[in-house]
């Protein structure tokens, strides 16, 4: 099994609380990752396997075996079980593992039953960190879904479209997006059209006959589905007037690549949304990384009307991080002083500027790298930080 960063992560979590809740899109390996910890398997979507569950409630409760429960918001009356179960015996820990595709209808039932009992840990598609910067291009252009391409053969981007239309058919309207499948198909290459722009639900609506509610509710669906994220403005104490509307990313990279019509790297790289999707790329592996080492952190990006820009700002590590990612490799020093002065605006400490440059360049609080370089600089400091 490939090694996934966020195994130590579950374990930890486990080892802390009665229950853990796995959350991360569909196929994106969190069956694999619960098998691999051992435990007695069940999966919610599948009535057999919810009968067994069932009959063997009573000893799995009074055992010592991790229960193992796939796709669990899909069987909202095993929760007052659950929290049944918990209840009786409170200081157990590592007692059940539950894995969820959707964010808002786990969430949902965990705090109507579990609120205080359960842990929760995302599980991304594969990271830089898990598949080594060997492979960064064709993580890159495939995406990181385990069956997407990423690892070997040649599935992209067949697999991205077949897994969107599935999910479009099946799916999405289970969880709560309404649209037949050709509409959101629509939704949804329209998204890869405004990747890491400004959210504009108005514009988006007029285009598919919608209203802004509506759009904005189906964008609300995919976010929960961890298809699409929304990185919020930063909102603090600034001199300058700030943007105030979120941009919009879809996740993944490979959908994005593949909903633009690329078939290749080669294609990727010629791309007119190129830039865009490389930014893309790029949070959404910070934000994996400090994800998979249980930082808790609330991503935003900087932007004033006058054009100063931050691509991402975190607080992590004792810090405050100020990134911005290029797609060159020749950055210049006029894009490192409009990254220090974004950074002064919102108080960040440590200003990154990650492109694709062959030499990384450092100081104490400023960078100027490629991104395997930030990254490995990045769990530095977060390993330095945790140490006693």
């Amino acid at each position: 099994m490939q090694r996934r960063v966020s195994t130590e992560l579950v374990r930890k979590r486990l080892r802390e609380s009665p229950a853990v809740a796995l959350v991360g899109p569909r196929q994106s390996g969190k069956t694999t990752l619960a098998r691999a910890l051992g435990g007695a398997y069940f999966d919610a979507e599948i009535e057999e396997d919810r009968l067994r569950l069932d009959l063997a409630w009573p000893r799995l409760v009074a055992g010592r075996r991790l229960v193992v429960i796939d796709e669990a918001q899909s069987w909202p009356d095993l929760f007052p079980r659950l929290r049944a179960a918990i209840d009786a015996d409170r200081t157990r820990r590592g007692r059940f593992l539950l894995l969820g595709s959707i964010s808002p209808a786990l969430m949902r039932h965990v705090t109507e039953s579990l609120a205080g009992r359960l842990a929760l840990v995302e599980l991304t598609p594969f990271l830089l960190d898990e598949v080594g910067p060997a492979h960064l291009e064709r993580l890159w252009t495939c995406g990181g879904f385990p069956d997407g391409g990423v690892l070997a053969g040649g599935g992209f981007p067949r697999w991205q479209i077949d897994y969107l239309t599935l999910l479009a058919q099946r799916d999405l309207p289970l969880w709560g997006l309404p649209a037949r499948a050709p509409l959101t198909l629509r939704l949804l290459r329209m998204l890869a059209q405004v990747h890491g722009q400004q959210w504009n639900a108005s514009e988006i609506g007029a285009s598919l006959g919608l209203s802004y509610h509506t759009v904005d509710a189906y964008l609300d669906v995919l976010a929960g589905a961890f298809l699409v994220r929304r990185l919020l403005p930063w909102h603090g104490n600034a001199r300058k007037r700030l943007v105030k509307r979120p941009k919009v990313y879809l996740r993944d990279s490979g959908l994005v690549h593949a909903l633009l019509g690329a078939r290749s790297p080669d294609d990727v790289v010629v791309l007119p949304r190129a830039g865009a999707t490389w930014e893309g790329f790029a949070i959404e592996q910070i934000l994996g990384c400090l994800a998979a080492r249980g930082v808790d952190c609330e991503p935003s990006y900087l932007r004033t009307s006058d054009g100063y820009e931050v691509d991402l700002v975190v607080d992590a590590g004792g810090a405050r991080w100020a990134f911005e990612f290029k797609l060159t490799s020749a950055p210049s020093l006029g894009d490192f002083a409009r990254l220090r002065r974004a950074a002064e605006i919102c108080g960040a400490t440590r200003r990154v500027l990650v492109s694709r440059v062959p030499r990384p360049a450092w100081s104490q609080d400023e960078w100027s790298c490629d991104l395997p370089s930030a990254l490995r600089r990045l769990r530095q400091e977060l390993a330095r930080r945790a140490q006693p």
